[in-house]
């Protein structure tokens, strides 16, 4: 059975200061020394969670994206994370997955924080974006998309792989302060349980330019809920491999997902 080996970093950020936290993330990827094939960062990783994407926002062939593509390709990694983007006079939050090959695929947030005024300054997302890897399915998502459990209902495929579910591992990226931990750990845990799948959620630690605290509490969560890590308040790097047997042998067990109700979401954003 195939596996997937994912490293999350969870790490202080400069603020709104792209360069430092190039140079810092890039020591930090170098230092890895495990095989991994999934590096992970935090949601605005160039910036930490700004609402100044005039002064901040770069183009899809940005220093920011350039160095994505660099750092997958030296490393032989798939590389993965958001940052501010600008597109047709418009701002997104978009999380970027980045092939060794410098081919990509992007998710724009769906879900916009209005309480910080993400709303007035950003685009929201329309579409979902599974990635593929080794034969895994990979659900992307940002920080505040984890509250809106529809966006990431997992569904049945269609009628040429029926029996078989949208997704094995859905990953959040995230800002997440401190003061609202408890709803970020619950979620995590309710998102594994529901869909049945793997969860990973990498958050960043520290105050940022608005004096937010940010106490990470990154994690993985097994299929059944079970939290495999989690680091609160440092930063830290960690590497761990998933394994499809697990999943498979999970939803083999308890097949509720076939239970599930069918739906559509209609865009109405």
């Amino acid at each position: 059975m195939s596996s997937l080996t994912i490293t999350l970093i969870q790490t202080k950020l400069f603020w709104e200061d792209r360069q430092a936290n190039l140079s810092m993330l890039s020591e930090k990827i170098d230092s890895i020394k495990e095989q991994t094939e999934l590096v992970v960062l935090p949601e605005m990783f160039t910036t930490g969670f700004s609402m100044r994407p005039h002064a901040l926002a770069e183009t899809m062939d940005g220093d920011a994206v350039a160095w994505m593509k660099e750092t997958a390709r030296n490393k032989r990694v798939i590389l993965t994370g958001s940052l501010i983007i600008k597109e047709h006079d418009r701002y997104f939050n978009r999380l970027i997955w980045m092939l060794p090959n410098g081919t990509y695929g992007f998710y724009d947030k769906r879900h916009l924080f209005a309480f910080a005024g993400e709303d007035k300054f950003y685009q929201p997302g329309s579409r979902r974006l599974i990635a593929s890897v080794k034969g895994w399915r990979v659900n992307l998502q940002v920080c505040y998309d984890l509250r809106f459990p529809v966006w990431a209902r997992q569904q049945q495929m269609l009628v040429e792989e029926a029996d078989k579910c949208e997704y094995d591992l859905l990953l959040y990226v995230a800002n997440w302060p401190e003061r609202r931990k408890n709803a970020w750990i619950t979620l995590l845990q309710a998102r594994a349980i529901e869909n049945q799948c793997f969860v990973a959620g990498v958050n960043r630690v520290g105050e940022d330019g608005n004096d937010i605290y940010h106490s990470g509490n990154s994690m993985v969560v097994s299929p059944l809920g079970e939290v495999l890590y989690t680091k609160e308040h440092q930063e830290d790097i960690f590497t761990v491999t998933l394994q499809k047997n697990v999943l498979d042998e999970t939803r083999s067990r308890f097949p509720f997902w076939k239970d599930a109700d069918y739906f559509t979401i209609l865009n109405d954003k």
